[in-house]
């Protein structure tokens, strides 16, 4: 939906279970299209569009493509924005490190987010830019060597130059978000501005870089590294790094008490990843791989001076004591947003975890859930004058 300042407001559908087209549309039909009765019942409503390589490639059949935009039309809808981080499927028994293949190194990558930024120019309304995000770079623990990554930068090039051409030719304003994340290439706002320099150096005195790569920012992802928006968005945008999305989401934050580890050790999956950035009063910090990873290691404390943060997206406006959610970093990020409305008019709300919440973070169902996140997000955004 559109705010104040041409700010526009989605939810990712990377929350519902769709590796097809056909999947992605019956989400589509069963779930968003409630939601927006809910939210959004008489203004045009945006949508964050989640499409696995599979049904980036249904769609783009012609008449598919055509019934899909009669489809927003009919119903007042319009998509912004697309999620090409996850490249399968991703709502499945066991998704893991298997999120980032194929990572950037591979011509795969570099195809299917090209093919995504050709579907959306088609998506797109007249007036409105448009951003698709994606994983940053690969997997540290994948070790990619010197060469993958300079075929990474490169890739990264050839997609932006595609981006170019397909903005010019439509009159589109596009631009790649890249989302960085615990434990991948790119998971600091300082690993990401080392990235911009050394692609500028390749590229020197070209445009097309600033215009049409960026970053992603997660409020999730960020807080769970225990930065700080007015440190790590604010050092982004002083370097010039284009703000292509931010993701309104919260991680887990907690104190390791016996009842805050049994709390955890109820949330470990097979499903997802969930790193874990743990910090010590003195501000030392340690990764771990995975949420039993920590559990494994790390001492219990009855009187805890330390704090774990969680990569696990929970609700932005539910939380399950004795765990708490890092949902203050998204409303620093609002606030600087409010002051700076020009940093990024893309905002998308992902909690993709439904599957494995646990019942008390759970509403009674999943459009109640989204709905309920949606009340969240309009009222923090009303109350720093960027809703009505």
């Amino acid at each position: 939906m559109q705010l104040n300042h041409g700010l526009h407001l989605a939810y990712t559908t990377n929350v519902h279970r769709a590796e097809t087209w056909a999947e992605t549309f019956d989400a589509l039909n069963k779930h968003t299209l409630a939601i927006r009765h809910q939210v959004c019942p008489q203004f045009p409503y945006g949508i964050g569009l989640r499409l696995s390589n599979r049904a980036a490639h249904e769609l783009a059949e012609p008449d598919r493509l055509v019934e899909f935009q009669h489809w927003l039309y009919h119903n007042n809808s319009y998509v912004f924005t697309l999620n090409g981080f996850p490249y399968g499927q991703f709502q499945r028994d066991r998704v893991k490190e298997l999120a980032y293949r194929p990572d950037w190194a591979t011509p795969e990558r570099l195809n299917y987010t090209k093919l995504l930024f050709d579907l959306l120019a088609e998506l797109l309304p007249e007036g409105v830019a448009g951003s698709v995000s994606t994983l940053p770079g690969s997997f540290k623990e994948f070790h990619p060597h010197p060469d993958e990554v300079r075929m990474m930068r490169a890739n990264l090039w050839h997609c932006v130059e595609h981006i170019a051409r397909v903005s010019e030719q439509t009159g589109r304003q596009l631009h790649l978000g890249l989302e960085p994340e615990p434990l991948c290439l790119l998971e600091s706002s300082a690993e990401t501005i080392h990235l911009f320099d050394r692609l500028r150096a390749e590229h020197p005195h070209d445009p097309r870089l600033d215009l049409h790569l960026g970053v992603n920012y997660d409020t999730c992802h960020f807080a769970v590294e225990f930065e700080e928006p007015q440190n790590a968005l604010a050092c982004l945008v002083n370097h010039g790094v284009k703000i292509s999305k931010i993701h309104l989401s919260a991680a887990l934050k907690a104190y390791p008490t016996p009842a805050a580890r049994a709390a955890l050790r109820r949330l470990a999956n097979d499903t997802f990843l969930h790193q874990v950035v743990v910090r010590d009063p003195a501000g030392g910090r340690k990764i771990y791989r995975d949420l039993e990873d920590a559990l494994a290691t790390e001492p219990m404390e009855d009187d805890p001076q330390t704090e774990w943060r969680v990569h696990f997206h929970v609700p932005l406006h539910a939380t399950a004591p004795p765990l708490s959610n890092t949902n203050d970093h998204a409303l620093g990020v609002l606030d600087l947003l409010a002051e700076y409305p020009d940093i990024c008019s893309h905002l998308e709300m992902e909690t993709y975890a439904w599957d494995v919440l646990p019942p008390e973070l759970k509403a009674r169902d999943l459009t109640a859930q989204i709905t309920a996140e949606y009340g969240w997000a309009l009222a923090q955004l009303q109350a720093r004058g960027m809703a009505g």
